[in-house]
């Protein structure tokens, strides 16, 4: 018996500091490269969606985190034009005050003008929900 061909598992992950700036990286490669985005990316085999979070977090950023709250799963087959993927994205606590580009961020860093970018993939409606949620 053959395996179903289904979506692409990933996660995202929004993170403040204490003064309100949001950690966003800089894609290094397409799609959306040299764009704004939050820290994530694929789920590993054998990994739960919250140790990718924290373990993509750490790479694109350097940042370590605690999972506060999930703020939705996201499964609109054209949220990344690479191909349906599904991502469960999560609210994360951090007491670092800088980050620094990593893995697949060309930059990293904590934003605080932040409202007015147009982030890659789905992201914007990521923080808008997790908005909701702090």
């Amino acid at each position: 018996m053959s395996a179903p061909k289904t979506p692409l598992l990933t996660v995202d992950c929004v993170v403040f500091d204490a003064a309100g700036r949001l950690l966003l990286i800089k894609r290094k490669k397409p799609p959306f490269e040299g764009q704004y985005a939050l820290p994530g990316g694929f789920v590993d085999l054998g990994e739960t969606v919250e140790a990718a979070a924290l373990r993509e977090l750490k790479e694109e950023t350097g940042v370590e985190g605690k999972i506060e709250t999930l703020i939705g799963v996201y499964s609109d087959p054209t949220r990344d034009p690479r191909g349906h993927t599904v991502s469960a994205a999560f609210l994360v606590r951090t007491d670092a005050a800088s980050a620094q580009g990593g893995d697949d961020a060309a930059e990293a860093d904590f934003v605080a003008e932040w409202r007015g970018l147009k982030l890659a993939f789905d992201h914007n409606k990521i923080v808008a929900d997790a908005l909701k949620r702090c």
